[in-house]
C-alpha cells in the first residue's frame, strides 16, 4: 500500500505500480522558496481549490515555470487545515474521473503551507502580504462568502462589526480580512497585488471589490484609515480585482471511489465528515473537461498561467464567457437538476440524466430560453459547450455528484442563474419577458422545495441555505392537495427583489409562477405531472 506522506522520490515505483503520477519537484524546495518569496495565496481550502488551482500550480512547477507553491488560507473550517492538510504533509491525491470509467490519479504536493485564519494564523498572512514578492491572490470560498450585506440590504453582524473594530480589531468576516490584508500591504510599501476571485458567480470581480471597499469606506468613516489607503485600492497600477469564469464539476470525495483507490492499493482514503459540515478526504474527485479564463490584470507580474490551460485574456471576453456559462449554459442547468431531482427523488445527477422529463426541462431552458440571450465569447462556442454539458458531463456516471450538492445555497444563486437571463429579455425589444415558461417553472419549482416534502409525498432533509428558514416559514402550513391561497403565501417571496433581481410580479412573471406552484401542490405526482405537460405543451423543437 501507498500513502500521500511516502517519500514519492525515493518510491516512485510503488507510485507508479498503484497508477499514480507523482511531481517532478522535490516539495522541500518549493515550500522553502515560498516563506522567503511567496507568490500565491489562496483562500478556500476546499475540494475544487484541491483539484483544479492546486493542480494548475503543480503543473507549472513541473514544467519549471514557477519555483513556489501556493499557500491556502482556510477562514471557515480549522478541521480542514489541521487534519487535511496538515495531516497528509500538505499533499493530496487528485483524482480525474474520465467517461470510460478510468481514474487517472495524480499526487499534488504544490501547496507549500495551509493557515487557519485564527488570530495567530492571520499574523502568519500578515507577514506573506508584507512581502513585496507576492504577485497574486485567488478566492474559491463560494457566493455566500463574500457577503457583507443581508436580504433586506444592510450590513451583516460580522461586516458591522469589523467596520466598528477598524483594521486593528478582531475581525469577522472574509472581506474584512482581506480588507486587513490588503492595509497592511498598503503600509509595508504600497506594494501591487492582483485579487482574483474565481468564485462561480457573474462578475465576481466587481463584487469582490466592492465588498472589501465596503468594509474600507466603514473604516474611512471612522476615520480609521486613510484616504491614501483609499486611493492605493483603486489604482489599478497597484491593486487589481481581475474577473473569471471558471468551470469544473468538483463533487464532495465519494465512498465509491474511496474504495476504488483502495483497490488500487493506496492508503489514505478516510472521508472527513467535519464538525462545520465539510466533506473532505485526503484524495479529491473530479471530472476531466475545465475551464478558467480569467481577466490578464497582474500589476506585480504572473506565472505562465496559460501554460497550465488557464486562458487569460481582456475582461469584456472574461464577461461574455461567465455569462455564457453561469447564466445560461450551465449552472442555470445545474440548479434546475438540483431542485426538481431532490423532488423526484434522485440521489445523482448522472441518473436524472437518464429521466426524459429533466433532459427535456435543461434541454428547453438551455437551448430554448438562455442561448439565445448568450452573447458568443468566441473562446468557448456556447451551443457547443451545452452540447458537451448535456451529451457529456452531466450523463459522466463516473462523476458522484448529486442534486443535494447542487441545491446547497440556492437562495444566493437565484438571481444569477435566472435575474440575468431574464433581465436580457427585458432589455430586448424584440423579445418578450412575459413568454418564458421554464424560468418561471423552476422558480415555481423552487418554492415547491421549500415544503421539504418530495413527489411521492415523502419528508425530506434541504440542503444548507442561509435563507431556508426564512422562505420556509412563507409556506410551511401548505399541505400537498389542500386548497390555499397561493398568492398570499408567495407574494412577499415573489416580490423580492434580493432574490431574484426582480419583483416578478411587476415584469409579468409572477403570477406565472404561481400558477405552476399551484399546479405542483395538488397532491403526490403533481410535479412530474407538471413537467410532463409543460415540456409537451410549451417546450422548444430542436
Amino acid at each position: 500500500m501507498v500513502k500521500l506522506t511516502d517519500n514519492y522520490k525515493i518510491n516512485q515505483a510503488t507510485f507508479k505500480a498503484a497508477g499514480i503520477m507523482v511531481p517532478k519537484y522535490f516539495q522541500e524546495e518549493i515550500t522553502k522558496n515560498s516563506i522567503n518569496s511567496p507568490r500565491w495565496v489562496h483562500f478556500g481550502g476546499g475540494n475544487l481549490f484541491r483539484c483544479f488551482h492546486a493542480k494548475i500550480a503543480q503543473d507549472l512547477l513541473n514544467q519549471n515555470l514557477m519555483d513556489s507553491g501556493v499557500i491556502v488560507a482556510e477562514t471557515y473550517d480549522e478541521e480542514v487545515i489541521e487534519k487535511i492538510y496538515q495531516g497528509y504533509g500538505n499533499r493530496m491525491l487528485s483524482v480525474t474521473m474520465s467517461e470510460d470509467g478510468s481514474l487517472d490519479k495524480e499526487l499534488i504536493a504544490s501547496v507549500a503551507d495551509a493557515i487557519y485564519v485564527d488570530q495567530d494564523g492571520l499574523k502568519k498572512l500578515i507577514a506573506v502580504f508584507k512581502n513585496p514578492s507576492l504577485q497574486f491572490i485567488t478566492m474559491s470560498i463560494t457566493e455566500k462568502g463574500y457577503t457583507v450585506k443581508d436580504i433586506q440590504g444592510q450590513l451583516t453582524d460580522q461586516a458591522q462589526h469589523d467596520i466598528e473594530a477598524g483594521p486593528n480589531g478582531g475581525l469577522k468576516s472574509n472581506m474584512g480580512i482581506i480588507a486587513k490584508l490588503l492595509y497592511e500591504r498598503y503600509l509595508a510599501g504600497e506594494y501591487p497585488i492582483a485579487m482574483v476571485s474565481t468564485d462561480n458567480f457573474s462578475e465576481n470581480g466587481k463584487r469582490f471589490r466592492n465588498n472589501v471597499m465596503e468594509i474600507v469606506n466603514g473604516w474611512l468613516s471612522r476615520g480609521s484609515v486613510s484616504r491614501d489607503f483609499e486611493a492605493y485600492l483603486n489604482d489599478d497600477n497597484k491593486v487589481t480585482f481581475p474577473w473569471s469564469m471558471i468551470d469544473r464539476i468538483t463533487p464532495n470525495p465519494a465512498q465509491v471511489v474511496a474504495e476504488r483507490l483502495q483497490s488500487d492499493s493506496f492508503e489514505d482514503t478516510k472521508i472527513l465528515h467535519t464538525k462545520k459540515h465539510t466533506n473532505i478526504a485526503p484524495f479529491g474527485n473530479t471530472e476531466e473537461v475545465h475551464y478558467l479564463v480569467i481577466e490578464d490584470s497582474f500589476p506585480n507580474g504572473r506565472p505562465a498561467l496559460d501554460k497550465a490551460g488557464v486562458i487569460l485574456t481582456d475582461r469584456a471576453t472574461v464577461n461574455d464567457a461567465d455569462q455564457m456559462k453561469v447564466t445560461a449554459c450551465l449552472n442555470p442547468l445545474h440548479t434546475a437538476l438540483a431542485i426538481f431531482g431532490n423532488l423526484l427523488g434522485y440521489q445523482a445527477i448522472w441518473a436524472e440524466m437518464q429521466d426524459q422529463d429533466l433532459k427535456n426541462l435543461v434541454m428547453n431552458l438551455g437551448y430554448g430560453e438562455n442561448l439565445p440571450v448568450v452573447i458568443d465569447p468566441k473562446i468557448i462556442n456556447p451551443k457547443e459547450f451545452i452540447d458537451e454539458l448535456l451529451n457529456k458531463r452531466l450523463p459522466n456516471k463516473n462523476i458522484p455528484d448529486t442534486p443535494q450538492r447542487i441545491a446547497s445555497d440556492t437562495s444566493q444563486k437565484l438571481p444569477i442563474r435566472y435575474g440575468v437571463t431574464i433581465s436580457h429579455y427585458i432589455s430586448d425589444s424584440a423579445k418578450d419577458v412575459t413568454k418564458l415558461e421554464f424560468i418561471p417553472l423552476i422558480i415555481a419549482g423552487w418554492c415547491r422545495y421549500l415544503l421539504a416534502v418530495d413527489d411521492e409525498g415523502k419528508i425530506f432533509t434541504p440542503s444548507p441555505d442561509p435563507l431556508l428558514a426564512e422562505m420556509q416559514a412563507y409556506v410551511a402550513d401548505i399541505k400537498l392537495g389542500e386548497e390555499t391561497d397561493v398568492h398570499a403565501k408567495l407574494v412577499d417571496v415573489l416580490s423580492n427583489t434580493t432574490i431574484f433581481g426582480f419583483n416578478l410580479y411587476e415584469i409579468g412573471l409572477g403570477e406565472k409562477v404561481e400558477a405552476y406552484f399551484r399546479a405542483m401542490i395538488t397532491g403526490p405526482g403533481a410535479v412530474r405531472q407538471v413537467l410532463q405537460k409543460t415540456n409537451a405543451d410549451k417546450g422548444y423543437k430542436f
